[in-house]
């Protein structure tokens, strides 16, 4: 198929064409170019774009879509395993729903994939996954699993745990239970290496691939302090970290960047329903881009509807976030920060054919998705 006539925002290299092509095949994207070099296969499907723009389809890289079902009122109960502040041997998969209503409506808006992450009542809340929103069983949705190990600092663990009155009821013991995990897990693993055949452990094992360096770890992290615990702890065992929400960024962006720490930026679209939310703004955004940090865009759905997401980028540019950077983070960036910018997150040749389709810019409120596809398969 080739979609012809377009704006063609690739994402690669911050190549835009004015006038241009992407063609696909096999759910693969073969070519894209100026309209002057389109191919002319006989025969093949078109789509004109009639002068709209072609974008990467969207991606959120913290979501809870498909654990917190819609018109599910206890969401909290199906992300959350509050029983244990250690619960890393938890897997998104195993509480994904397929069949969410939000799931089309996100597709619908643009969004093809999404991150999807147990909650933040726990110091170590389980593996994340990156699926495509496209398909009926897990399964075949999962894009990568595990992707990255899910964590979390500041009030959400702190007020889960002062009820039963048992660590960690401060954040000064949120840090200590990810210490002693970190030290017991390379214990562990050095045990088994020198053959002693320790009993199994679960929660280790789910955490063996991150003291290895092989899964970076995403920290819910709000207030300045827990941005400062979770690079610390980071730092101390040589993990690769990603901070999510970052609502103080504008205070740690410069620090974030010299370590070169990516955040993961928002909810915004929404009140503020705690002290540590309470510089909760739409410019943070841009303070901590123009500082030189990565960023990407969230809705953390369900906090914020995940087809809300090309709404939230636009309301950032307003709050001064360059336009251009703003497609990035929620294309390009996202699938950076996650290592998955070799499937997904541009416009290029051997990649997934991910494509939103726009009558006019992506970021204006008034521009309607034309068509979506989900490797090469149309689904909106």
């Amino acid at each position: 198929m080739i979609i012809t006539n377009a704006k063609v925002y690739t994402m690669e290299d911050d190549r835009v064409w004015d006038r241009g092509y992407v063609r696909f095949e096999n759910g693969k994207i073969v070519s894209v170019g100026p309209m002057d070099e389109a191919p002319c296969a006989e025969g093949e499907e078109t789509l004109d774009a009639m002068g709209g723009c072609v974008m990467p389809g969207m991606i959120d890289a913290h979501t809870h879509i498909g654990i917190c079902a819609e018109s599910i009122n206890v969401a909290a109960e199906f992300v959350n395993e509050m029983t244990d502040p250690d619960t890393a041997q938890l897997r998104a998969i195993d509480g994904f729903f397929p069949f969410d209503t939000a799931i089309p409506k996100a597709r619908a808006a643009g969004v093809t994939t999404a991150l999807i992450s147990p909650g933040s009542a726990n110091a170590f809340g389980g593996q994340i996954a990156a699926v495509k929103l496209d398909g009926t069983r897990v399964e075949d949705m999962i894009l990568k699993a595990p992707v990255a190990m899910k964590m979390a600092t500041g009030d959400n663990v702190r007020t889960t745990y002062c009820p039963q009155n048992k660590l960690p009821m401060t954040r000064m013991g949120i840090a200590a239970v990810m210490r002693e995990a970190f030290m017991q897990t390379l214990d562990y693993l050095e045990r088994k290496e020198r053959g002693e055949h320790p009993a199994l452990n679960v929660r280790w094992e789910a955490l063996a691939p991150v003291v290895r360096h092989e899964l970076p770890i995403h920290i819910h992290a709000h207030r300045s302090d827990d941005i400062y615990t979770a690079m610390r702890v980071a730092r101390e065992f040589g993990l690769e970290l990603v901070i999510v929400h970052a609502t103080d960024g504008a205070v740690t962006a410069q620090d974030m960047a010299r370590e070169h720490v990516p955040a993961i930026v928002g909810p915004s679209l929404f009140s503020s329903t705690k002290l540590e939310t309470l510089n909760l703004s739409f410019k943070t955004p841009s303070i901590m881009a123009k500082a030189g940090v990565k960023i990407a865009l969230t809705t953390d759905h369900d906090v914020v509807p995940l087809e809300y997401l090309p709404i939230c980028a636009a309301v950032a540019v307003r709050e001064g976030l360059d336009p251009y950077e703003a497609l990035k983070a929620i294309t390009i960036h996202p699938a950076q920060i996650t290592h998955l910018d070799d499937r997904i997150g541009s416009l290029k040749p051997g990649k997934d054919a991910d494509i939103a389709v726009f009558s006019g810019h992506p970021l204006d409120w008034m521009s309607r998705p034309m068509a979506v596809f989900v490797s090469g398969n149309r689904r909106a």
